[in-house]
This record gives structure tokens, sequence and C-alpha cells, in this order.
């Protein structure tokens, strides 16, 4: 397996809408396993195929059990997804949410506070998943990489602009460290 290089903010890959997977063969088993492998290397409970430079519609998640946090084991949640779309979604959350895209900051996110899924398995057997709570959050948070979006787009122009202009900032002044 190997661990990819996570894309970060402003990447102009990050703002693609990624394709549509139309054959699932030993490549997208392979990306799927290096996809998860490298969410594990980055401490992520989710990851979208083009935050790795890859333009498919496969994520993978591994989120724990919200109210079993302490006996979480790692790959008890793991789950792939491919080309999954949101069918279904009721009632508001507002969660702090972080991105491995965009490293140091969180913001408070306002989403679905349920929704089902429709998408495929690794397998290409047809899956439909209801989620809740965390769980939603991060299946929301994963699509929206998928059409090219990041948490932050979501935010008041006010705090979106100022996360921007911090994460500009420093991007400037490692450049001058370098």
């Amino acid at each position: 397996m190997a661990i990819f290089e996570i894309l970060k903010y402003p990447d102009p890959f990050l703002k693609k809408k990624t394709q549509h997977v139309e054959i699932i063969g030993a490549d997208i088993e392979k990306l799927i396993d290096d996809m998860t492998e490298t969410m594990y290397f980055a401490r992520g409970i989710g990851l979208a195929a083009n935050q790795v430079g890859v333009d498919k519609r496969v994520v993978v998640l591994d989120v724990p059990d919200e109210d079993e946090k302490k006996d979480y084991k790692k790959g008890e949640n793991l789950i792939a997804i491919i080309n999954p779309e949101i069918i279904e979604q009721d009632g508001k959350i507002k969660y702090e949410e972080g991105c491995l895209s965009v490293p140091g900051f969180n913001a408070d996110v306002k989403r679905f506070a349920s929704v089902k899924v429709r998408g495929l398995d690794k397998n290409g057997k047809g899956i439909e998943i209801y989620a809740e709570g965390l769980f939603a959050i991060a299946l929301q948070h994963e699509i929206d990489h998928l059409n090219g979006m990041l948490f932050i787009d979501r935010l008041g122009r006010l705090k979106r602009e100022f996360i921007k202009k911090k994460i500009l900032k420093a991007i400037e002044e490692e450049r001058k460290r370098l």
C-alpha cells in the first residue's frame, strides 16, 4: 500500500468536481486501500479521492460511534463508497469541522442532521446508508469534496475570507522560510 500526499487549500484540484466511476476493477480497489492507509496515517476519519489528486467519485470513512469513542478500534466502522449521492436528508445540525486539506483550521458548519446516501461498495454492489450525527456530517463533508467544495465554502463570507487570508499568509511565511 502507498500513502498519498494530501492536497491542501488553495490547490485548484480541490475545487474540481470528480468523475463518476464506470468500472470497478483492481485500480479502484488499490485506490481504496491506499486512501484508507493515507486517512489513517493523517489521523482523519474520512478522505475523498480528489484530496489525493485522483479524479474519481470515491470516499473512505472510518467514523467512531459517538457513544463508544473510548472503546473504538481503528477499522471497526471502515467503509468505502463509490459514486456516493445523498438521496434523503432531514433536520439541521451545527458541528465544528476540520479537514485534512485545510489543516489547522476548524469552524462550525451547518449540515443536515441525518442523511441517506446511495452508492456502490468496493465490490460494485449497490448500497444505501442511513446516517445521523457525526457519521452524517462526515458523509456530507466527503461528498462535498467530490463536488469541489471545502467546508470553508459553507461558512459565511466574513469567516470564510478570514480563514482563507490566514491560510495564504501561513503559506507565504512558509515560502519565505525555505
